[in-house]
């Protein structure tokens, strides 16, 4: 048999029901490459090693007893650093929480879904300071950098969790995404990063009154991708955008032909200036092309938005950053990029705030309506290669880091702002050996089809066995 860390989640479950590999044996693969490799890409926050061996310990005697078990028993999994686990170490990527436990009562939602269906907790993955910006560095930990060029970041602001995916720490990985940090960091590791549909999962215990982040999985496979979405999706209560949960799992999705599909594409940005490496349009167009070898209708259309309609993100965004939660007296010790944030929206008034998610809720209908006529969407990922750590980043000057953000990863935030499923795909990769990713979107719900589309690609051009130098 390859060696654990080879497998698939997927491939994992079936050779723990084999009896082939024990829950202990695979956590204890994991926790020594963890321990062995970690340094070079900062996939973890904190690593939970006892607790990881005692929920392994009790998922082999679930085992052991034999009968129906839950579908994920004994995979090692772990949680991105911005949702709370129970007794464990939450900073939110911010050295001002570098010491926080998470209280008892945060074991309600995503975490607890996770839990039920029999996971074991590896640890917390790397995020930047509150999820704010799409490179994953901060003051509380090393910078997360992608497992094919550990001088390149991994994006923000899943990069721990894309990073451990790709770097074989972990099988797949929990992540979440206000405006592409899911896909930003699937696309500069080489896996797959899937964004839902707005209120597919639950953000119990979390809120969000902007609707822009959902949780979604991080995998190397589309299956595993799919199969991590069946055990997080479905409503809490009191949720105040419950979807009703689908009669198909998405898992079986992926075994369908998705049929001939009309897939709209465009590789134009919104955001004037903004422009797309050659490289990138390579993968883009290539890709295209395929769909169209697979009996798809390709069809080029016009980007829908309009260059600064946008710009209603910008202050709906900072007042997220302003509601976290942070002594007046340790605002000094937060990043430059988040005290920026923070100050302007400390500085939206109320009437403001709601005008703000008013106009972008607009946007949000008219991206929506302009996609609505076709299954599927083609674009780029990012519009850039993964970037040197540090090259994102500017804390003299937090303006034009924000703009320098903004020109990485033009394609992916109108997809949260409509609240609309998108899936990252490493489809390609240049002749330096770094990974591109292109972007399918769908209509609101649809989620199993764009699977069926993803697996169809990901079996068209396979990329399985492309795996980092560190692998």
């Amino acid at each position: 048999m390859a060696e654990a860390h080879e497998l698939t989640m997927l491939e994992q479950v079936a050779a723990m029901r084999g009896g082939e590999l024990s829950p202990v044996e695979l956590t204890e693969h994991y926790l020594r490459r963890i321990e062995r490799l970690d340094g070079a890409v900062g996939a973890y926050l904190t690593v939970t090693a006892d607790r990881a061996l005692d929920d392994a310990r009790k998922a082999e005697r679930r085992l052991a007893a034999g009968g129906t078990v839950p579908p994920l028993l004994g995979v090692p999994l772990p949680v991105k650093d911005l949702d709370p686990v129970p007794g464990v170490r939450y900073t939110s990527g911010s050295a001002v929480h570098a010491d926080l436990v998470a209280p008892p009562e945060s074991a309600t939602g995503l975490v607890g879904r996770l839990e039920r269906v029999g996971t074991v907790l590896l640890g917390k993955t790397n995020t930047p300071e509150f999820g704010l910006p799409a490179y994953t560095e901060s003051r509380v930990g090393p910078p997360a950098r992608t497992p094919y060029a550990p001088g390149l970041g991994a994006g923000g602001s899943s990069g721990g969790a894309a990073a451990a995916v790709a770097a074989g720490l972990a099988s797949a990985a929990q992540g979440s995404d206000g405006g592409g940090s899911i896909r930003i960091p699937a696309s500069c590791c080489g896996i797959v990063g899937l964004k839902p549909s707005r209120g597919r999962i639950s953000p119990a215990p979390q809120g969000d009154v902007s609707g822009l982040a959902t949780a979604g999985p991080l995998a190397r496979t589309v299956r595993d991708a799919a199969a991590l979405l069946d055990v997080m999706a479905g409503p809490e209560p009191g949720d105040p955008i419950p979807m009703v949960p689908t009669a198909t799992p998405f898992l079986q999705w992926c075994e369908r032909a998705p049929g001939r599909l009309r897939i709209a594409r465009w590789s134009r940005p919104d955001p004037p200036g903004v422009t797309v490496e050659p490289e990138v349009l390579a993968v883009y167009e290539k890709t295209a092309a395929l769909l169209a070898e697979l009996g798809h209708d390709v069809v080029e259309v016009a980007q829908p938005l309009r260059p600064g309609e946008r710009d209603a993100f910008t202050p709906v965004w900072s007042v997220l950053a302003a509601l976290a939660p942070v002594p007046a007296e340790q605002e000094a010790e937060l990043m430059p990029f988040t005290r920026w944030l923070r100050e302007q929206g400390r500085a939206v008034s109320g009437l403001e705030f709601t005008q703000a998610l008013s106009a972008m809720q607009a946007v949000g209908r008219r991206f929506a309506a302009a996609v609505a006529g076709y299954d599927a969407v083609l674009t780029p990922t990012l519009a850039q290669l993964p970037q040197p750590v540090g090259a994102l980043r500017d804390d003299a000057d937090p303006a034009a880091d924000f703009a320098a953000q903004i020109a990485f990863t033009p394609f992916t935030a109108p997809w949260n702002i409509a609240g609309l499923p998108a899936i990252s795909l490493p489809v390609g990769w240049t002749d330096a050996g770094l990974p591109v990713g292109v972007m399918l979107g769908a209509p609101h719900g649809a989620e199993g089809p764009l699977l069926a589309l993803a697996a169809q690609l990901e079996a068209a051009a396979p990329w399985r066995d492309r795996c980092p130098p560190i692998w």
